[in-house]
């Protein structure tokens, strides 16, 4: 089986290639720009790897796109490629929309010309898995959850970005017939994490001694999701899932932003005790515009259709995770140095 793995260096996509190379064997070619957030050392242990290829370039490139499914002869594209981070989306729509808008249907475009004249029994087995987000449906109240029949409400042009490349699969799949799928997960967490998000910028920070943003009271809620266990159900959607469908992945782990904040400390205060609890660098901020209150996904489709279910809850998760900052100083100390330092994002809105 090959697979084209699109944002293949990135945080979840570099997860989803190293279990496709390591342990389902398939052949997997990463395609990835290498922005700000891919980053080739988290391909590290398949490098050698004969079943594993790379090549850098933009999912806006229709030559570049065609060329590689020409060369690489793909059974399956997972569409991973995206900016993803909502507070560098309120400070700058455009990247949003020109890679997760413009670079899906170029991506789309070129994957239905290339599927259209395969040979019958690979035209067949062919899919397109398009992986997104639950911040489609916007904001939770304290009770409910996210189900596929969800209406969208985006909240922030990362969110709105997304629902609109959601919705272009689905016209490709309802108009074409091409053989989409598409995934709406939760908040992801785990190793090689780029450190603008929470949970690594907390561990990060907590490391070093430096403040521990918290946005507003810390009151709203993400259900986390560990990423090893969503690069699983990827591909088991792929594999199994129905032409057409949605399928929420969620970790059925929900916390309030300050309760995930104080269980890194916890774990830290154990594994790296400083002079004082670590939950003394917890400092409040003003909160991020928009910011929707809470998510919640159902994940009922996934483990009654596909038998899936998370393996890990979130204390069992963040133990890991906060072990292996820890242990990977290699990967994450140059991106401190060099590309983010932790510094606050997502205030122009503020300034204006």
């Amino acid at each position: 089986m090959r697979i084209l793995v699109t944002g293949g260096a990135g945080f979840i996509g570099s997860a989803l290639v190293r279990y496709l190379v390591n342990e389902v064997g398939a052949e997997v070619l990463t395609f990835d720009k290498l922005t700000y957030a891919g980053n080739l050392a988290s391909l590290k242990c398949v490098e050698p790897s004969a079943n594993h290829r790379f090549v850098r370039a933009d999912i806006c490139d229709a030559r570049a796109v065609t060329s590689a499914l020409e060369a690489f002869q793909p059974d399956r594209i997972y569409h991973l490629a995206a900016e993803s981070h909502v507070d560098r989306s309120i400070d700058g729509a455009a990247d949003f929309i020109t890679t997760n808008i413009v670079g899906t249907y170029t991506l789309l475009d070129c994957a239905r010309r290339y599927w259209l004249v395969l040979e019958a029994a690979r035209k067949t087995a062919f899919r397109f898995l398009h992986v997104s987000t639950d911040e489609v449906y916007g904001s939770l109240g304290e009770t409910g959850h996210f189900s596929e029949e969800t209406p969208y409400d985006p909240s922030s042009p990362y969110s709105a970005s997304k629902a609109a490349s959601d919705h272009l699969v689905m016209a490709w799949h309802r108009t074409y017939g091409f053989p989409g799928l598409v995934s709406n997960c939760s908040n992801n967490y785990g190793p090689y994490h780029f450190p603008e998000k929470l949970i690594p910028l907390t561990i990060l920070n907590a490391l070093h001694g430096r403040p521990l943003p918290v946005y507003g009271t810390g009151s709203n809620i993400r259900d986390w999701l560990y990423v090893d266990d969503h690069a699983r159900a990827l591909h088991l959607i792929a594999s199994r899932g129905r032409l057409g469908a949605t399928y929420n992945v969620g970790g059925r782990n929900e916390r309030r932003n300050i309760e995930a904040v104080k269980t890194i400390c916890g774990v830290l205060d154990r594994l790296r005790p400083g002079p004082e609890p670590h939950d003394r660098l917890i400092t409040y901020v003003t909160d991020r515009p928009g910011h929707d209150f809470r998510y919640a996904i159902d994940a009922s489709r996934l483990e009654g259709e596909l038998g899936w279910q998370a393996r890990e809850t979130f204390e069992t998760g963040i133990e890991k995770t906060v072990t292996w900052y820890i242990e990977n100083e290699w990967w994450w100390r140059p991106l401190r140095e060099k590309v983010y330092a932790g510094e606050r994002l997502g205030t122009t809105v503020d300034a204006a």
